[in-house]
């Protein structure tokens, strides 16, 4: 069967306007879409995982409707500080260089290592690349042009070889986050600096210290930029002045993207970026991970509790990107069964092979494509798809006629929305080996023999299927 598109137009929940609204790009049939990557120090853990999921199902979705994405992901790779969470990000301790010193390696060799496990995990997540990983080491002259031009336009200023941005020169500063000028005077965790006119300023580069490895010439002597402004450069580098989506964690809703806005628009004299996309944080068992409390998972964890990236994936899209979700195990086991219940219904219907009769998968398709127009609801759109599976085993069980080459092309293309692998576990080599015994003692027509094989097969945790191109062991 073949789909006409003329569905709903995609809406999306702005995070600049605070409501939905209908995407329309910059430039018609074409979308510049930048998420924010990993600062390459540690592993990735779960919540970044969530964040980076959310990320490929925008790009999914926008691309199933027939744009053409140009996805850009940065590599934090210097100048993003430990204390991240205070005051404007500017405090504290370059990540990068207290692991190099913790490891007794270089930034580089701790960038490059982590840099590979995050490639790696978005393999093992079945994330789409991106076009471009940008890293901040390698633009640090685009970050050094762009704050002479701020300069320039007495946006930004420099005292003792540190660069600030003057929030108050920007008149939209807080339109994003809600912290405005004047409830940041009131109650915002600010940390003084000598050097800053305000306290709520915040750092375009800093003067590296002596033991700063990590250190670029600029006009203002030897430093390395500040976090904010790499976003900014390398996003106006690859997407230019103007691009349609940015999307990352609401953690960097304030003071990250609040700043990148600032700056990037004093810049360019232009606005920055249409669309905010941002996904809420993820609890695990209610409480915000942390190693000291034992629930600070990676996706190694994952896999060594008999789960895969895939069940770890389903999860995800269970809950909607704008709910705060919170990570059970027990959670995760119902989104293995979700998987395995899609995955098992897909090889059924293959090995039905064509049939001819009513479209069974009309209507749920045409559910499941607007629950994803509608911001990406990807909890009812998966309701949607478990109910089709209900219909679709019973009408097979009850040997219903139905246009099965229908049904598996709306599996496919929803497997593909959500980017879900189709995995298969092979049978050990002792079940396989029963399995043969079993269909050698059925064609013997020694039933006995072969029901006795058949329990044994299921005591091992599997079951066997008989259909016209021979057994089929499946997981139970």
């Amino acid at each position: 069967m073949i789909y006409v598109q003329c569905f709903l137009p995609m809406i999306l929940y702005n995070t600049l306007t605070k409501r939905k609204e209908t995407f329309e790009p910059i430039q018609k049939g074409k979308v510049g879409m930048y998420a924010c990557g990993p600062t390459v120090y540690d592993y990735i853990h779960i919540g970044n995982l969530r964040a980076y999921v959310f990320s490929d199902t925008v790009r999914r979705a926008l691309e199933h409707e027939g744009y053409e994405v140009r996805l850009i992901r940065n590599i934090t790779d210097v100048g993003h500080m430990t204390d991240d969470d205070i005051a404007q990000g500017d405090t504290g301790e370059d990540k990068m260089e207290k692991k190099a010193r913790a490891e007794h390696k270089s930034p580089a060799d701790i960038a490059a290592f982590y840099e590979d496990y995050f490639h790696g995990a978005e393999t093992d997540m079945n994330l789409l690349p991106a076009h471009f990983y940008p890293r901040a080491t390698a633009h640090v002259t685009q970050m050094i042009r762009m704050i002479e031009t701020l300069i320039a336009g007495d946006h930004a200023y420099e005292k003792n070889g540190n660069v600030f941005f003057d929030v108050t020169s920007f008149a939209g500063y807080g339109h994003l986050s809600g912290n405005t000028l004047e409830q940041l005077k009131v109650g915002a965790r600010l940390e003084e600096h000598p050097d800053k006119r305000n306290p709520w300023d915040f750092a375009l580069w800093l003067k590296a210290p002596k033991e700063h490895t990590m250190h670029w010439p600029s006009p203002w002597g030897e430093g390395y930029p500040g976090w904010h402004i790499e976003c900014s450069a390398m996003s106006l580098e690859y997407l230019g002045d103007s691009f349609d989506i940015h999307t990352g964690g609401e953690d960097n809703i304030f003071p990250h993207h609040e700043a990148e806005i600032a700056q990037s628009e004093c810049a360019t004299g232009k606005p920055f970026v249409r669309y905010w996309l941002h996904n809420r944080h993820l609890l695990v068992d209610g409480e915000k991970m942390s190693k000291s409390k034992g629930n600070f998972y990676t996706l190694e964890d994952i896999v060594e509790k008999g789960y895969s990236p895939t069940d770890l994936r389903m999860l995800f899209l269970s809950a909607h990107y704008r709910s705060q979700m919170n990570f059970t195990w027990d959670g995760l086991a119902q989104a293995k069964k979700n998987r395995e219940t899609l995955a098992s219904l897909a090889d059924r219907l293959e090995d039905a092979g064509a049939s001819t009769g009513p479209d069974i998968a009309a209507e749920p398709r045409e559910k499941f494509l607007a629950a994803m127009e509608d911001d990406l609801n990807t909890p009812l759109a998966l309701s949607i798809l478990l109910e089709f599976s209900t219909a679709a085993n019973t009408a097979l069980d009850r040997k219903d006629a139905f246009d099965a080459k229908s049904a598996v092309a709306f599996l496919k293309e929803a497997f593909g929305l959500f980017g879900l692998k189709r995995e298969k576990e092979s049978a050990p080599p002792e079940v396989r080996k029963l399995a043969a015994l079993r269909e050698s003692a059925r064609l013997d027509k020694d039933f006995e023999a072969a029901d006795e094989l058949r329990d044994q097969i299921l005591a091992a945790g599997w079951t066997v299927e008989d259909t016209a191109q021979g057994p089929k062991l499946k997981k139970k």
